[in-house]
């Protein structure tokens, strides 16, 4: 079983990074109190113009067109979630119904631009990240082997953006506004916190990690748009949920999601696990999330005030 788990564990850790940031990225949306719901489309829009760049540039710079790749998703992201932002904030719209239109259009939008640019709904790129040991790190006995051995870099770059993101939401006068306005907004506002221009800078990062996230998918194990993202950005929704709202729990959650999911996806394959019912383990993360929900629901920890809007002039 040990030579099961060695085998496939950094696997799970490339599956499990590009929903740690898009959870991530749902953490400060709706800590400042807007529920986004739309990560699934703004991962879709991360993977559309990550491939659109990067199959652009690679025959011009081979060497940095995945990092300006991932650079560029992070901002289209970002301005694409301006949308939410603006439905939410300013016209005080049903923010559930906000984001799954932002779904449907990322969706939509993307494959219509991407059959325009490639003839198809699909946009291949040469080459992504190539997996490499971190050099003395992966020498070392069992941890080497589970951590340090066949990592890509952005494992790296989106551990130190959640330790970041932690500091930044715990540490600093910008977190404890973000938090108040996801909490007691009428509050923030009466000790001249301007909620309004808070809860634009939550969704953006929010479109910006999840845009990042839907690029990282594409440049490590992904390597093509076909304009659907499999459902991860529902699931690092789910994971949001499960981890509590709070980044350790987030980091947690969105591991058993990557591994359980590996499992899953490695299965038959891997003598061990074949003799286990492939559709069984599939399910198994998604029914055990389904449960948690259920038995954790009374002392579930959202932000209060996420999901409701916020009137200046009515307090």
């Amino acid at each position: 079983m040990w030579a099961v788990v060695v085998q496939i564990f950094p696997y799970a850790i490339a599956y499990t990074v590009p929903l740690l940031i898009t959870a991530l990225g749902g953490l400060f949306s709706e800590r400042s109190g807007v529920v986004n719901i739309g990560l699934e489309g703004l991962m879709i829009v991360g993977s559309f113009t990550g491939a659109y760049v990067i199959s652009t540039l690679q025959p011009i710079l081979p060497g940095n067109a995945v990092w300006i790749g991932l650079l560029f998703a992070a901002l289209i992201g970002a301005v694409f979630s301006l949308l939410h932002a603006f439905a939410s904030i300013n016209l005080n719209a049903d923010q559930v119904i906000s984001g799954t239109a932002i779904n449907m259009i990322a969706g939509a939008l993307t494959v219509f631009i991407a059959r325009n640019v490639s003839g198809s709904g699909n946009i291949q790129i040469v080459s992504g990240l190539a997996r490499r040991n971190i050099p003395i790190l992966h020498k070392i006995p069992v941890v080497g082997r589970l951590f340090f051995t066949q990592t890509y870099a952005t494992t790296w770059v989106v551990l130190l953006i959640l330790f970041l993101g932690w500091f930044v939401l715990y540490k600093t006068p910008f977190g404890l506004r973000l938090r108040a306005c996801g909490e007691h907004p009428e509050a923030a506002d009466a000790a001249g916190v301007n909620v309004l221009v808070v809860r634009y800078v939550g969704v953006v990062i929010s479109g910006a990690f999840a845009g990042l996230g839907g690029a990282i998918i594409l440049v490590t194990y992904s390597g093509e748009f076909n304009g659907s993202v499999a459902g991860l950005g529902f699931l690092a929704l789910a994971s949001l949920i499960f981890g509590q709202w709070k980044p350790l729990g987030i980091l947690g959650a969105t591991f058993f999601f990557g591994f359980a999911s590996t499992l899953a996806n490695v299965s038959q394959v891997i003598p061990a696990l074949a003799r286990i019912p492939g559709l069984l383990l599939k399910a198994f993360p998604y029914v055990v999330t389904l449960i948690a929900l259920i038995m954790f629901s009374k002392s579930s920890q959202a932000p209060r005030a996420a999901g409701q809007p916020f009137d200046h002039g009515k307090r």
